[in-house]
């Protein structure tokens, strides 16, 4: 990086190791599809046609990949045109794969659309043991008041779950969470009076009586 009076420029660095985030979308689209009985479906999200060279790289080595999965339906997409149908048609995406800087910018996006940082949690995947944790981080901004969201934290788990291959038991927790979400049990990010403990506490209540279906919860929902 170099800076001259009001001007400033630095290099952007892309190699053929996108080919390793590549494998683990690919392999994160299967999964998913194995667990929720749909097809599995990856965008690869890039701005190739106006950073040639290094997005360029990053979605040829993406597609490279793709071949290795053909059951894997694979589209493209530019950043920005995946930023508008983030917001207008989120349901069309499964698994995104992306450069750093989009993805860091698209997630938190993502986050807005499903009611903010306190409901997404995120896993770091590599090839060493797996970190999950909420978006948010620590938010100490808000430490020792009781008001913290707990979903963020409890959806980490059952990603952490899910990657141990506890899928049925990550599946018990998504719906005992979102039924408390439905019985408008939420803390103060979302609109309600809830303590973090309050909304702990019903998430537990619910774990134990047993959480709805996912039949009653898609009955629940359309009503």
């Amino acid at each position: 990086m170099f800076r001259r009076q009001r001007a400033a420029a630095r290099h952007k660095e892309i190699c053929r190791a996108s080919e390793r985030i590549a494998h683990t979308a690919f392999r994160w689209a299967l999964r998913r599809a194995a667990q929720r009985r749909r097809p599995p479906r990856v965008t690869v999200i890039h701005k190739a046609n106006v950073l040639r060279h290094t997005d360029g790289l990053f979605r040829e080595a993406v597609l490279d990949v793709a071949a290795m999965y053909p059951q894997v339906a694979v589209e493209e997409m530019l950043v920005d045109a995946a930023a508008f149908h983030l917001v207008r048609t989120p349901e069309r995406f499964d698994v995104l794969v992306t450069p750093n800087l989009y993805g860091d910018i698209l997630s938190d996006l993502a986050a807005g659309l499903t009611g903010g940082l306190g409901v997404a949690p995120s896993a770091n995947l590599g090839t060493g043991t797996p970190l999950f944790e909420p978006v948010h981080g620590a938010a100490p901004d808000i430490a020792g008041r009781g008001i913290a969201n707990p979903t963020a934290v409890l959806l980490s788990a059952a990603l952490l779950l899910e990657t141990l291959g506890a899928a049925s038991e990550a599946e018990r927790l998504r719906r005992a969470v979102d039924a408390v979400l439905q019985d408008r049990v939420r803390t103060p990010d979302l609109g309600g009076t809830a303590t973090t403990t309050a909304m702990l506490q019903a998430v537990l209540a619910r774990l134990e009586r047993g959480a709805p279906t996912a039949q009653a919860a898609s009955s629940a929902s359309t009503r």
